[in-house]
């Protein structure tokens, strides 16, 4: 797939003139840098997270309705969604709600990762562990770290996968991110904050 074409599908589910998301292009994945990870707490239809890997000059994504889990021994099912911006690493605020995925959009967690992907002894590529199925990673951000998979749970196109956490030292039975960190990692607001400053700023214009 050419680049041009990473981003097809977000753009065509969008009216960018209704719409408050970016739009974005797909970009060269700078190799000076670490890839960034984000994870965006989104009270849409249905309250999820979404979990989004810098890969390939896009932010591959996944729909993951209970979130991320510090417990190695739980499988949390996560749906592939389309490939978004890398500059979407960046949104929050609220969507229109006859728009595609209405809601609130905060980032919940953020950070790098690295790669931790390789086969008989040769390193993978994010987009090949991807292709292949099995994808390994180690998140070094605000409230979630240490190693990570993402395992397709199914054959061909089936978008559902698992996300489960590695058993390493950030592994903890005792902890629970999701209904214990509900503020954002930047400003330190909350779902319902960001909604009400987004009215009062649709108010003022």
């Amino acid at each position: 797939m050419k680049k041009s074409d990473f981003l097809k599908e977000y753009h065509k589910k969008r009216d960018f003139d209704r719409t408050s998301e970016p739009f974005g292009v797909s970009k060269n994945s700078s190799k000076s840098k670490q890839a960034i990870f984000v994870i965006q707490k989104h009270d849409a239809s249905n309250l999820h997270y979404d979990f989004r890997l810098e890969v390939d000059g896009v932010l591959k994504s996944w729909a993951v309705p209970k979130g991320p889990s510090t417990v190695p021994s739980e499988k949390h099912l996560a749906v592939q969604t389309e490939d978004h911006p890398v500059d979407y690493a960046d949104f929050e605020g609220t969507i229109r709600e006859d728009e595609y995925g209405g809601g609130t959009v905060m980032i919940w967690d953020a950070g790098t990762y690295q790669n931790m992907n390789d086969k008989d002894g040769k390193k993978l590529s994010m987009s090949e562990a991807i292709k292949n199925g099995h994808v390994l990673f180690r998140l070094d951000g605000k409230k979630i770290k240490g190693g990570y998979a993402l395992i397709h749970a199914g054959k061909g196109k089936n978008k559902n996968w698992l996300l489960i956490k590695k058993n390493d030292e950030q592994a903890d039975a005792r902890r629970n991110p999701v209904s214990s960190e509900k503020k954002l990692v930047l400003s330190g607001r909350t779902l319902n904050q960001i909604a009400k400053d987004a009215k009062h700023e649709n108010k003022q214009d």
